[in-house]
């Protein structure tokens, strides 16, 4: 009996399998390991218009939300609506920042850069406005990567520029590892002063001979105010040489009507002149009248 339990243990022992080694993974490449960090900077920027928007500045708007990978779209906004509305909107979208496009008599379009909701803000008007459809210029970017921020030296030089300097860099600037974004810089966002007005460039940092291509769009910033609050509140800033558009359209009309007075005094003089030229006869006719 012993004999057999023996046998029955080695024969239990044989049929036990053997399990295989397990080979640790090596790294065959040479390329350093890239550790995924968290997204700590989440600003998200608000991008919409208000209702009678045109054509070419809903382009413009569209163009903003494509360079911008950390942006978020929004339906228009009735015109009725007060201002101060866009702060709970950017609250209820999850946005820090907002980029607001208020369009005016379907002719003018203003611009607010906004940081929501406690401020600052900024008022522009947007003048020479080219699309980057309508320009169709050399340069190219792809699509969510990281900018560039190039500024003039006049933005550290008085504090008005100073503020829109750092309001600037935090809206248009994409936070590091953002989800949508990638992983590299190929583009800068140029942002010069000239006239007391803000110009901005977007430009592709071409590789090869390290020269840059504009890409578009094209538009200038003329600035109005800058208010303490998000939307309103105490006005920091008031540009002093800023005319409204209104402002400018009557001074045409009243050129335009000063030009046709001018006409109509310049024909009565020239009528006049010609009764003084006028032949009135022989002066010795008089003389041999008699009554």
């Amino acid at each position: 009996m012993a004999k057999k339990r023996k046998q029955s243990e080695i024969s239990s022992k044989s049929r036990k399998t053997v399990e295989p080694e397990i080979l640790k993974a090596t790294r065959i490449s040479d390329e350093p390991v890239v550790k995924k960090v968290k997204w700590t900077n989440k600003n998200r920027v608000l991008i919409f218009s208000s209702r009678g928007i045109s054509f070419r500045d809903r382009h413009l708007m569209k163009d903003f939300r494509q360079m911008m990978p950390h942006s978020k779209a929004e339906t228009k906004m009735d015109r009725k609506d007060k201002l101060l509305i866009v702060n709970e909107i950017s609250e209820m979208k999850n946005c820090q920042k907002c980029i607001f496009f208020e369009a005016k008599k379907k002719k003018d379009l203003y611009m607010w850069v906004a940081n929501t909701p406690r401020g600052p803000s900024a008022k522009f008007l947007v003048e020479n406005v080219h699309t980057m459809m309508e320009l169709k210029m050399t340069g190219n970017c792809l699509k969510g990567s990281r900018p560039l921020l190039s500024f003039d030296k006049e933005f550290d030089m008085f504090a008005h520029w100073a503020l829109l300097k750092e309001l600037f860099i935090q809206v248009f600037s994409t936070p590091q590892y953002h989800p949508k974004s990638q992983p590299f810089i190929d583009h800068v966002f140029n942002f010069s002063i000239a006239d007391d007005k803000i110009w901005f460039r977007n430009y592709q940092i071409v590789e090869e001979n390290a020269e840059l291509a504009e890409i578009g769009p094209r538009l200038v910033l003329n600035p109005i105010r800058i208010f303490q609050g998000s939307f309103g509140g105490p006005t920091l800033y008031q540009n002093p040489s800023y005319v409204s558009p209104n402002e400018k359209r009557a001074m045409m009309k009243r050129a335009k009507g000063n030009k046709y007075i001018n006409k109509i005094h310049v024909k009565k003089a020239q009528e006049e002149k010609r009764l003084e030229k006028r032949y009135n006869g022989d002066p010795t006719d008089d003389v041999f009248k008699t009554h």
